[in-house]
């Protein structure tokens, strides 16, 4: 899905290098980077600190083997695993956040909420994966907001926070 929004002549050169499974040609991460990840991973460029630090630590072996060498598409171990029907058995709140902009699907991130007893959802819509950077005021706000909620007895089942 989020393939097609990268410019042709990009998402081109990705395919080349992925048929070739080069993945670990430097221009790989270089097309990834500007094209991909600034628009999806973290919004804010150069990244902040805390994101620049924790990306540097990936354990990229692991990464590799649930996900895949791919960021479009899942090729890795989490492939066939799925927990949807399980969802309805999580009883206690739980909030699920997206953004508008996440490698995650917006859509699906509001679903979770509704499949779980006890759900809330957030969806950053200036967000992406790391929301919590890239639209922090409405990442804090909407959690804190279902904090409070939990802990004062006020929470509601279904809330769009």
């Amino acid at each position: 899905m989020l393939a097609k929004q990268l410019k042709p002549e990009v998402l081109a050169e990705i395919r080349q290098i992925e048929a070739k499974k080069d993945f670990s040609n430097p221009r790989y991460m270089g097309l990834l980077e500007p094209n991909f990840y600034a628009q999806h991973l973290c919004r804010i460029v150069p990244n902040p600190e805390p994101v620049t630090r924790a990306m540097s630590k990936i354990n990229q072996s692991l990464y590799v083997t649930m996900q895949g060498p791919s960021e479009f598409g899942i090729s890795g171990k989490l492939t066939t695993w799925d927990r949807t029907k399980d969802l309805p058995k999580l009883t206690i709140p739980v909030l699920s956040i997206g953004g508008n902009y996440d490698t995650m699907d917006p859509a699906h991130m509001a679903w979770i909420a509704t499949q779980v007893k006890n759900g809330n959802s957030l969806i950053c819509p200036n967000g992406s994966h790391m929301a919590m950077y890239d639209d922090q005021q409405v990442y804090m706000t909407g959690l804190i907001k279902y904090l409070k909620s939990v802990e004062d007895g006020s929470f509601k089942p279904g809330a769009r926070l």
